[in-house]
């Protein structure tokens, strides 16, 4: 169990830290308490007790994000994204501490062609988005001063996300074949990072949010924006359909998060995700490897 803090030290804290978001939190805020998976079971409500105190903002990143497996192994997924989340939210409540919960597109069914709003109806079709979406409930029942962002399509271009595994496959194939029958909002992790900071420093917004890049685009749009940006012909990249890649888990055709009620609130913009790509990979090239870190879920065809 880890050491509890004093109220005297209270700030910032961060779970789920080892994976590509915690980390980017902590790179940004090196003063943050960082607790990864191992170093805090956000299922041991004694741990999650011992390392909070008044004044605190939590950033809630830890997850299971094992889309696939999560059909197979339900108690697994509601375990750390419902369960582990309530008694987060329960201890903040108790300590009075601030949480901000990280949730996701999955909430939403997929079938809609406009933009999802934050109170747009839920109804999630497979185990991890009715586990997240459980999750999201517990810390607004549980925890007045919590709030939720919904994200969705999260990459940083290193490790097995879809923008790393483009670059990968781009130096192993001659043609890549993308389903383009999916549309979200690719997000760059450290756009993300920096927009979930700005909200922990404004505790007088709504109470669930979303936060995406902006703009649109399928899988297949933006693999080949990928090749584009590393100097790649993008033709080499096919159109597809996910029929040609079965899952145990059905994907949202169209998780575009609107960012009406972001902006609203007055919080920045995420930039468009085309420019946020171009950063990511500002200087890649094929032959440049790809580096291994913890990444995101990898549920792209």
């Amino acid at each position: 169990m880890p050491a509890a803090i004093p109220p005297s030290e209270a700030r910032l804290v961060v779970t789920g830290a080892g994976g590509q978001l915690g980390a980017e939190l902590l790179r940004r805020a090196p003063a943050a308490l960082g607790y990864t998976r191992a170093e805090l079971d956000i299922t041991d409500a004694d741990a999650v007790r011992a390392v909070l105190a008044a004044g605190d903002t939590v950033l809630n990143c830890a997850a299971n994000t094992a889309v696939d497996r999560a059909e197979s192994e339900p108690d697994a997924a509601f375990a750390v994204n419902a369960t582990g989340a309530a008694i987060l939210a329960a201890a903040c409540a108790e300590v009075g501490a601030n949480l901000i919960q990280v949730s996701t597109d999955y909430v939403f069914p997929g079938t809609g062609d406009t933009p999802y709003e934050t109170d747009a109806p839920t109804g999630p079709t497979g185990v991890y988005g009715r586990s997240k979406l459980e999750g999201e409930r517990a810390v607004l029942d549980l925890a007045p001063t919590a709030r939720v962002v919904r994200t969705a399509w999260v990459y940083r271009g290193v490790g097995a996300d879809f923008v790393a595994t483009m670059r990968r496959l781009e130096a192993e194939r001659e043609i890549v074949d993308v389903v383009d029958d999916q549309r979200g909002s690719p997000t760059y992790v450290v756009d993300l990072a920096a927009a979930l900071l700005e909200l922990a420093a404004r505790p007088d917004t709504p109470r669930v949010l979303h936060a995406t890049n902006t703009g649109a685009a399928t899988w297949f749009e933006v693999a080949r924006a990928v090749f584009e940006e590393i100097g790649a012909d993008p033709r080499r990249v096919r159109p597809t359909n996910s029929a040609a890649f079965p899952r145990p888990a059905r994907r949202p055709a169209y998780s575009v998060l609107s960012d009406r009620a972001w902006t609203a609130a007055g919080l920045t913009p995420l930039r468009h995700w085309r420019a946020a790509l171009h950063e990511s990979l500002a200087g890649c090239h094929a032959t440049r490897p790809v580096d291994a870190i913890p990444s995101g879920r990898t549920d792209f065809a």
